[in-house]
């Protein structure tokens, strides 16, 4: 099972990593490591992958998946139950697995520089609009200069095209760096930087070691699973934890 693992100067108790579309048993449009139970894969075939997700990886608990609804409510996965409506999920308790899934949309993993909390976020335009990053940091006990930021797999700048009224949504903040993440596109429309979009959100906040946003999901189907490109597609995982034993 091939993963990408965080290059970031994260404490050694914290966990992370990020699965690819590889290894897995499911089929189709789904094929390989589909992690979603809500896509239209076979319920037998996401419960085998999420298994071997566990074996594999020898994860200390099933992670603690959301109902992703692209706004900004965050979980406490010691406190909420699995599937709750959220998409963000914080936790200081050491092996619980925060967790959210993505096939473009960005998918963020924070924790303090102590290593004492961790959290999982999932962020597409809509979530990013609505202020999911800045929920999750509040929701940190540290201030925002000790937090880590990893930015995980999702769609690219060069493939990411949205419409004018999406462009607003942002530029109605007045944030600083807002029009840089937008470049005209033909008809009307606008590609979008969601890597961009996140580290100017992120550093409104104060946090400012942020470290990937350098993989595309919609260019490498190899690896990827992509909404926007295939339209009927799996998910991969996010997924970060407090190691009890580091």
């Amino acid at each position: 099972m091939n993963r990408i693992e965080p290059d970031w100067p994260a404490p050694p108790r914290v966990r992370a990593l990020c699965t690819t579309r590889s290894g897995g048993v499911s089929l189709g449009p789904f094929a390989g490591l589909n992690l979603a139970d809500h896509v239209g894969d076979e319920p037998s075939a996401v419960a085998r992958n999420r298994a071997l997700l566990r074996e594999c990886l020898a994860l200390p608990a099933k992670p603690h998946w959301l109902r992703q609804v692209h706004g900004c409510t965050v979980a406490d996965a010691a406190r909420d139950p699995r599937d709750c409506r959220a998409d963000a999920v914080i936790t200081a308790r050491p092996r619980e697995v925060c967790a959210v899934l993505t096939a473009d949309c960005l998918p963020l993993l924070l924790c303090d520089e102590a290593g004492t909390h961790v959290a999982a976020v999932h962020a597409g335009w809509r979530g990013l609009a609505a202020g999911v990053i800045e929920a999750t940091v509040a929701r940190f006990p540290a201030p925002p200069r000790e937090l880590l930021c990893w930015l995980g797999p999702a769609i690219g700048p060069g493939a990411f095209e949205v419409g004018t009224e999406v462009r607003a949504r942002f530029l109605a903040r007045g944030d600083a760096g807002t029009h840089a993440a937008f470049v005209p596109a033909s008809g009307g429309r606008w590609l979008a930087d969601l890597y961009a979009l996140a580290r100017e959100r992120l550093r409104a906040c104060g946090v400012g070691r942020i470290r990937g946003g350098g993989l595309c999901t919609y260019s490498d189907p190899g690896r990827f699973f992509s909404y926007r490109r295939d339209g009927v597609t799996g998910r991969m995982a996010s997924l970060i934890w407090i190691d009890p034993y580091q």
